[in-house]
């Protein structure tokens, strides 16, 4: 709310006169924890105004020069500001629908820090993951619509490409319209442990969980199985 109302105010000040001084745009977000969103927000109103750049702190990410963004640092923020929304989304889920089915909250995380090439932290949450749905009766999944394919590796979205072209209506399969959080973890935690070069234990005890995870399956849940076999793959071609 406090996010909210120090950009309402901002807003508010340089709607009034295109003359406005800075330095009282800046008493407006001076000690004010911003979302990554209100960046945005406030490098449009900038921009809009031609004021000075400005730098922006926050606790959650780098020192930002709101004024003099690059593509690729739009679109990490975009990317965190989606991760921020998706993981409040589940944690939505998880209090709404805990009580039917096992929620993690961390998946979209934990995809991000994979993605940022942060695998410790990647693999600490899909550990902690994979533990608490190995043996649920329900779970949640992630979508594999285009909205989210870019969330992925290419290993995924190659797999996934690959399903479609063998089969169009796919993706009209509700069991094929996602990925299943089980699946995802157990991928993630795969992929980084190669990454940081695991112990040979670590890996066999994924390759149990693996196969725990491919059992309790249905049949037609063909995209989790293929994520799975190429998994167990990925392993074995390591520790042989």
């Amino acid at each position: 709310m406090a996010n909210k109302v120090a950009h309402n105010r901002c807003l508010s000040i340089t709607q009034t006169s295109s003359n406005v001084e800075p330095r009282r745009l800046g008493k407006c977000i001076n000690n004010t924890q911003l979302l990554i969103t209100d960046v945005l927000a406030l490098k449009s109103v900038y921009h809009k105004f031609h004021y000075r750049p400005i730098t922006v702190r926050n606790c959650r990410q780098e020192t930002l020069n709101a004024a003099e963004l690059n593509t690729s640092e739009l679109v990490e923020l975009l990317q965190k500001s989606a991760v921020e929304h998706l993981t409040t989304y589940r944690q939505l889920q998880a209090r709404d629908f805990g009580s039917v089915a096992t929620i993690v909250t961390t998946d979209f995380e934990a995809l991000h820090a994979y993605k940022r090439g942060d695998y410790q932290r990647c693999l600490l949450l899909s550990t902690q993951n994979v533990r608490k749905l190995l043996y649920a009766t329900g779970m949640a999944a992630v979508a594999t619509h285009p909205m989210f394919i870019h969330m992925f590796d290419d290993d995924i979205v190659s797999l996934t490409a690959l399903t479609l072209i063998a089969d169009r209506k796919c993706w009209d399969t509700p069991a094929n319209a996602g990925i299943a959080l089980l699946t995802l973890s157990l991928y993630l935690m795969t992929k980084c442990q190669l990454k940081l070069r695991q112990s040979v234990t670590s890996l066999v005890q994924t390759l149990d969980y693996i196969e725990v995870a491919r059992i309790k399956y249905p049949a037609n849940w063909t995209l989790d199985h293929l994520i799975l076999k190429m998994s167990k793959r990925k392993i074995l071609a390591y520790i042989t």
